[in-house]
């Protein structure tokens, strides 16, 4: 068993420039061995603090030089497939940011690729499930100290999209959140999916709708909704209400100080992601890292990656048809049951 997880991180921009210093300043039993971009300056550019750090062009190299032992991928999704079949061949721990890929049949041949592998190796970047709050209201759930779940009500707020961000990406990039987090709460599967088109607000760009509603149903019969506003302008928002038999539960609402003074009063709005789930990306990372250290999986699986890359594919049909459409899911393959 490996003593520290010498991680290759795949992905230089955003997302993965956070996770290298975030691995390089605030998790244990982890550094980053490597760092992967095509963009060659920006691979120096983030590994220019870490002593040992080398820099590549391609995932394969990096592999080949033997001072790896875990991968994480932080590219977009649409180069997610192949280099995830590379690290799989490694037989070697992967945090793999969502999502898994971009549609249900190639996120099964990844998990049919690490089912023959006999092992869990991939876990999937569904950071939400490691923010506290979340992991509060599921607890309340799992005891059902409040009676039987019935209804989830979601709303998902961004303050403002960036340029080429598509009507098909309020699903594919936003509610995909919502998807695994509702199996998350009721751990069963979407059965269905439907998108409702009201009155768009005149900040969206062309060819864009915002905001929509989702209704959604479970296995058991959960109903949830989510309203996705991808352009509300005042910060980014992500709440959860629960309805119970005996009670409600809300988390996500505004956080910090409310103040009153001077005939005024009020708080702050997150202004995005990093912000609001910085501490839930902090313990997902090191969540895998403890997990992989043990050769166990530290949080979601290639299978929920599958499941949600299904019921984005069902959304985006409701989306364009105004039907409502069952989820497609192949059978569950052992290693997941």
């Amino acid at each position: 068993m490996a003593q520290k997880l010498r991680v290759a991180v795949v992905g230089a921009g955003r997302m993965g420039a956070d996770h290298i210093q975030r691995i390089h300043h605030r998790i244990s039993g982890a550094e980053v061995a490597a760092v992967i971009d095509i963009d060659q300056a920006r691979v120096a550019e983030s590994i220019a603090d870490i002593d040992g750090a080398r820099g590549y062009s391609d995932l394969d190299s990096a592999l080949a030089d033997g001072d790896v032992n875990a991968v994480l991928l932080a590219t977009p999704g649409f180069l997610h497939h192949d280099a995830l079949l590379t690290a799989l061949k490694a037989d070697i721990p992967i945090l793999c940011e969502k999502p898994l890929t971009p549609d249900a049949a190639t996120s099964w041949e990844v998990v049919q690729a690490e089912a023959e592998l006999g092992r869990k190796r991939i876990q999937v970047g569904f950071m939400r499930r490691f923010d506290a709050e979340y992991m509060q209201l599921r607890q309340v759930i799992e005891a059902e100290s409040l009676g039987e779940l019935l209804v989830l009500h979601h709303q998902h707020r961004n303050p403002s999209t960036p340029e080429g961000f598509t009507n098909e990406m309020l699903i594919n990039d936003s509610v995909v959140h919502e998807f695994d987090a509702i199996r998350y709460f009721t751990g069963e599967e979407i059965t269905s999916v439907q998108v409702r088109l009201g009155k768009a607000t005149r900040n969206a760009p062309s060819g864009q709708h915002d905001p929509q509603h989702v209704l959604l149903e479970t296995s058991s019969g959960v109903l949830a909704d989510v309203e996705i506003y991808v352009n509300a302008k005042f910060g980014y928002e992500v709440a959860t209400q629960a309805s119970f038999e005996d009670g409600i539960v809300s988390i996500g609402n505004d956080a910090g100080p409310y103040v009153r003074t001077a005939g005024r009063w009020g708080g702050k709005v997150t202004p995005g992601f990093e912000e609001r789930f910085g501490a839930a990306y902090d313990a997902e990372i090191q969540s895998w890292v403890d997990a992989a250290l043990r050769g166990e999986l530290g949080g979601p699986s290639a299978w929920d990656g599958y499941a949600t890359a299904a019921c984005c594919e069902a959304g985006v049909e409701a989306q364009r048809t105004g039907e409502k459409v069952a989820v497609q899911l192949r059978e569950k393959p052992e290693l997941y049951l």
